[in-house]
């Protein structure tokens, strides 16, 4: 309550600087906001971009620009002059460059990267030339380096003079006259060490961990998880350092999977792209793809329908479990799909842990299923018991019991079918090398769906052969 009432005095204060056309008041407003503020404050007035953007100190204008949507960047640069344009451009750290150019389309980059001065436009085309979703195209060679020989002094000397203009200064790196990383420095070490003592001496005999520039970014995710690190360096396939990825970088990604894998399990291909920018018959594309897909799967649930439908002719009664049966299964197989998609994200869950998986999903699912089944007999039960009382009209007649067990076994079935298909099949996907997300709840529903009534027809015909069937 008192953020959103700060918010609107804030918002109030800022149309009154802006309406009052006094430059130097708005420059100074602009210079007491956070950067985050700022950033509302063109959310909220995208009419006034222009003019903040312009009375912003270039490197808080820099910082602000790395933090609105993609759409507000890309109307931003389109309403700023060209020289402001390349001013902002050529401050942005070269890895949220690269990130901003890698969302528009390519001839619009190629006029945007002439803009850029002869050093910010070989370092780009350089983070460019690297794989999508690379590490590569994540770093940035911004960074502090030292050789082994140096001494504490010249170390510190090297940091005053480069240290400026790095992402972080949290670490040093040690390189050798080849360029391979030896080894990374907090700076606390130089700070505490005497200034004759030589680097070499304050390196240890622990591995470095560093990142590969052909690397997946998810891959980035987990080594800054699992090390607590602000920063790793990023070397070739010969160890050579060419440069560090920071953790805010990682976060942004981090936050792109995660819409990716949410938008994979609800049954549509990753966007993107913002929901509101992305164009319609875009969307169509992605969406009926999987649409269609399902649609067909669902087709052999008529077809086993088609199959049983002696059986249901029999004992019409049969009919009307159906859609629990499915729908227990396909809600148990979403669970267990989404929970392991989960875990594997993370790195919770890898393919060695398959058969502790499965342990875990058999006792999960007979478990479930156990509750379920006998929910299901204890509803016959009542009803039959409310039929006798004259409170309801008679529906399972004298075989009620068989109908029963039927219901309930039959969810004890499907239940553990659903947990083990669930959760085997991301890892089955996994080791084949797709994703994982792909076994989207949908597409286990489905397939879930049509088992299902195998399960629950055979059991019917094991409990009621001779009688109903």
């Amino acid at each position: 309550m008192q953020l959103e009432f700060e918010n609107t005095i804030m918002l109030e204060q800022f149309l009154e600087v802006v309406e009052s056309n006094d430059v130097t008041k708005l420059k100074e407003f602009l210079d007491d906001q956070n950067i985050s503020d700022v950033a509302k404050l063109i959310d909220e007035y995208p009419e006034y971009e222009q003019q903040i953007i312009d009375h912003l100190n270039i490197h808080r204008a820099a910082s602000t620009f790395k933090i609105l949507d993609l759409p507000t960047q890309k109307r931003v640069m389109r309403d700023l002059p060209p020289s402001k344009i390349a001013e902002l451009l050529n401050e942005l750290s070269a890895d949220d460059r690269t990130d901003f150019f890698e969302e528009l389309p390519s001839s619009i980059v190629r006029e945007l990267i002439k803009l850029l001065n002869p050093d910010e436009r070989k370092i780009t085309l350089s983070l460019m030339g690297y794989p999508e979703n690379s590490v590569g195209r994540l770093m940035t060679p911004d960074y502090v380096y030292v050789f082994e020989n140096n001494s504490v002094a010249e170390v510190l000397d090297t940091i005053r003079k480069i240290g400026k203009n790095s992402e972080t200064i949290d670490v040093i790196y040690v390189i050798n006259e080849k360029g391979e990383l030896l080894d990374d420095i907090r700076i606390r070490e130089f700070i505490l060490n005497p200034p004759g003592r030589k680097v070499s001496d304050i390196m240890d005999e622990r591995r470095v961990i560093a990142l590969n520039a052909y690397d997946d970014q998810e891959e980035a995710y987990k080594a800054f998880k699992m090390n607590n690190r602000v920063a790793l360096p990023v070397v070739s396939n010969s160890n050579k350092l060419l440069g560090i990825v920071t953790v805010d970088d990682v976060l942004w990604v981090a936050t792109e999977e995660f819409s990716e894998d949410i938008q994979k399990i609800g049954g549509t291909e990753a966007l993107n792209e913002p929901y509101l920018e992305i164009p319609f018959f875009k969307l169509i594309k992605k969406r009926a793809g999987w649409l269609i897909v399902l649609f067909l799967s669902e087709m052999l649930t008529a077809t086993a329908m088609a199959y049983f439908s002696d059986e249901i002719a029999k004992a019409v009664v049969l009919s009307i479990f159906v859609p629990l049966i499915m729908s227990s299964g396909g809600n148990s197989g979403s669970q267990a799909s989404t929970l392991i998609i989960q875990a594997m994200a993370v790195g919770e869950v890898s393919l060695s842990d398959w058969w502790r998986v499965i342990r875990r999903e058999v006792f999960s699912g007979l478990t479930l299923g156990g509750i379920l089944g006998f929910i299901g007999f204890f509803r016959i039960l009542l009803w039959h018991v409310l039929m006798q009382h004259g409170i309801i009209r008679d529906l399972y007649g004298i075989h009620w019991m068989l109908i029963a067990l039927t219901v309930g076994f039959s969810l004890v079935g499907v239940v553990l079918w659903g947990t083990l298909t669930g959760s085997m099949l991301p890892i089955i996907l996994k080791k084949l090398g797709a994703d994982p997300a792909v076994s989207s709840a949908p597409f286990v529903a489905t397939l879930v769906d049509v088992t299902g009534l195998v399960i629950y027809f055979t059991v019917a015909f094991l409990f009621m052969s001779g009688t109903l069937l």
